[in-house]
């Protein structure tokens, strides 16, 4: 039976503790850097392949994700399914589709993501396919850590691992995290 996410992640020393902030702007003493996992090509691909088994019968034609942690979520989890894989990149502080990437109209995308915590990239993602004429019709994260927050994405939403960890705006602090000086560790 395969090692458990979770585990996965702590051995790998990708579940980090401490103080960081979030691509989101949240403040929370767990971080999930997925790279530290996925740069382990085996590790990638069974952690990918779950997720990609847990969407097999989602009828799509595509998969999207958001750069940069997701690319290679979408690239495993579209090699998995026999799709093409495309992704959305930062451009002036948006995500846009560049390098020639297309979407045609009516194609049927899978957004593939590595955490979601509020789904704020993901949903840049949807947009940017309903831009274009396709339409979204999954999400899939490794790692699911919205808690109550769950977003909304219109579509099915599924994740390896559903956790439900701690998350404070930066003006609602707890006092043993304003001791602490915060990371960013996506940025390192």
């Amino acid at each position: 039976m395969p090692e458990p996410i979770v585990e996965l992640f702590e051995r790998s020393g990708a579940l980090l503790r401490g103080h960081f902030i979030l691509s989101s702007g949240l403040h929370s003493r767990e971080y999930f850097q997925c790279a530290l996992v996925l740069q382990y090509a085996d590790l990638a691909a069974q952690i990918c392949g779950e997720l990609a088994a847990k969407l097999r019968e989602v009828d799509c034609d595509s998969v999207i994700s958001p750069a940069l942690g997701g690319i290679i979520v979408g690239q495993e989890v579209a090699r998995h399914l026999g799709k093409r894989h495309i992704f959305a990149e930062k451009e002036n502080g948006k995500l846009v589709l560049r390098r020639g990437f297309t979407i045609e109209s009516g194609e049927r995308f899978l957004v593939a993501e590595d955490v979601v915590t509020r789904g704020g990239k993901v949903q840049e993602t949807i947009d940017i396919v309903k831009q274009h004429g396709g339409s979204v019709v999954a999400v899939g994260s490794i790692v699911d850590r919205s808690g109550e927050h769950r977003p909304n994405f219109g579509c099915r939403f599924e994740s390896l691992v559903r956790l439900n960890v701690e998350a404070f705006s930066p003006d609602q602090l707890p006092p043993d995290l304003v001791s602490v000086p915060a990371v960013k560790p996506g940025s390192k």
